[in-house]
């Protein structure tokens, strides 16, 4: 294919997104290298456990991966070759002819920057050069080296952190400890937002589940308090250092112990709550919660203001997590600071990281944490890295410079992929490139001092120095 021009730089090359000198020194000689903790994610950790080897690329890459899914179907690709009855193959001839499309959208990104980076594949991935990848890729996942574990060790990977419900078993976390040859740590994160949705459907069968997991019987609030208590101290002696939330907002309304016992009680009998009986009732148990994370020496997390499963059609036809959510428009500010302020008045605020879905958020989020940083820790509050559609060259910027405008960049714990799939983790070195890049100018502009040692050292800080220390791993 001719190039548009004669002085372009070439597509995805060892310079890729590092724009001058210093840049280029930054991310090749002190973020490169640096390994990696993931302490988010959403891989199966039965397939790490048992050191799994997908049989095609399309299992590998497109099963559970919902931004390749909600792509082929703006294009319109029928569902069939989506998360359809065709073939992996055909799935695969319809994800390689959607590629050239996607230009300007991260996928293009991703999806170029992982077949380097696991495959070797230079090729740009199109309808013409699919059957050769698809292939060539298959035959080295057919190999050990691309076993599961060999696919984290490729990536420099150090910790990877599961997100995990209170009432698993933690099984495959035991044995892949237990497994003196598997050096990767693999820890869980306690996700425990079925147990506060009071108002979903679900919600009384799962905690008939959840007791039955932290041996109580759950028909008050007491002894939800206890089941929960059960699963985080089961949880902590099995590795977790974290927790996480995936809400659209936190709850922090008034509330007395007696409303909410009463309105759970309420629920459990069937009967239908009023708005204000939830919000307390949520409100309440993520206090609490908080409390119990701060008494483990746990780090919290939560991602804020997504809008699921928007269409019911297809939520009816393929359940949650399959495309179709956005970003909301929640109000976080007051609520926030309420819910922080209440744990941090009692010294009950855990080491804690707030992500938002809504760019509009960002300077919210950037200066919420310093209203909490409290001299404590190094960073004890944390404005977490670009998530989900912001997860991309303008979010993963514009998230760093509000960090750096509004607090202290060089106390930032970086990057996670939040991905479930295990060709993922090129997203950190996307990462990398774009911090190095941002410093890289505003060295070349005379903004910062060109002393590369110093710059070098807040690099690696970033990439993974501050994560280590954070979280203790």
């Amino acid at each position: 294919m001719p190039a548009v021009t004669t002085d372009v730089k070439p597509f995805l090359d060892e310079n890729f997104l590092l724009e001058n000198r210093t840049a280029e020194i930054l991310y090749h000689e002190y973020a490169r290298e640096q390994p990696i903790i993931d302490y988010h994610n959403h891989l199966p950790p039965d397939e790490i456990a048992a050191d799994k080897n997908f049989p095609n690329l399309a299992a590998i890459w497109l099963q559970g991966d919902h931004y390749k899914w909600r792509a082929m179907r703006t294009l319109g690709v029928p569902e069939k070759y989506i998360t359809g009855s065709a073939g992996d193959a055909e799935k695969f001839r319809k994800w390689a002819e959607t590629v050239p499309f996607t230009i300007r959208n991260p996928l293009f990104h991703w999806t170029h920057l992982e077949l380097q980076r696991y495959f070797g594949i230079s090729e740009l991935l199109n309808s013409k050069t699919a059957d050769g990848i698809y292939e060539q890729c298959n035959a080295l996942l057919s190999t050990p080296a691309y076993s599961t574990r060999n696919l984290l060790r490729k990536m420099n990977v150090a910790v990877v952190c599961s997100t995990d419900d209170p009432t698993d078993n933690l099984e495959h976390h035991r044995l892949a400890k237990a497994d003196d040859s598997f050096e990767i740590q693999m820890r869980p994160a306690f996700r425990p937002d079925k147990a506060i949705l009071i108002d979903k459907e679900e919600f009384t069968g799962y905690l008939h589940k959840l007791g039955q997991a932290a041996g109580v019987e759950i028909h008050d609030f007491d002894a939800l308090l206890q089941a929960l208590s059960n699963r985080i101290r089961f949880f902590d002696d099995n590795g977790c250092r974290l927790s996480d939330h995936g809400l659209e907002q936190v709850y922090a309304a008034p509330f007395t112990h007696n409303q909410v016992d009463a309105a759970l009680k309420k629920r459990l009998s069937g009967q239908e709550l009023s708005a204000e009986e939830s919000l307390a009732f949520k409100s309440a148990i993520l206090y609490e919660l908080g409390r119990l994370y701060a008494e483990k020496g746990w780090v919290q997390q939560f991602h804020l203001g997504a809008l699921r499963n928007n269409s019911s059609r297809m939520m009816r036809r393929l359940g949650p997590d399959t495309g179709f959510d956005s970003i909301g428009d929640f109000s976080q500010a007051a609520a926030l600071a309420r819910f922080l302020n209440r744990l941090d008045s009692e010294d009950k605020l855990a080491k804690t990281i707030l992500y938002n879905l809504n760019p509009r958020d960002n300077e919210v989020m950037a200066t919420m944490i310093g209203n909490f940083n409290d001299g404590s820790v190094r960073g004890k509050m944390q404005f977490g890295s670009a998530w989900w559609f912001l997860d991309q060259k303008d979010g993963m910027e514009k998230q760093l410079n509000a960090l750096s405008n509004m607090g202290l960049l060089s106390c930032f714990i970086g990057m996670l992929t939040d991905s479930r799939s295990f060709l993922s983790f090129p997203r950190h070195e996307y990462f990398r490139r774009l911090l190095c890049n941002l410093i890289g100018k505003d060295v070349h502009n005379g903004e910062l001092p060109g002393d590369v040692e110093w710059l070098g050292g807040i690099v690696k800080d970033i990439c993974y120095r501050n994560a280590e220390g954070y979280f203790g791993f």
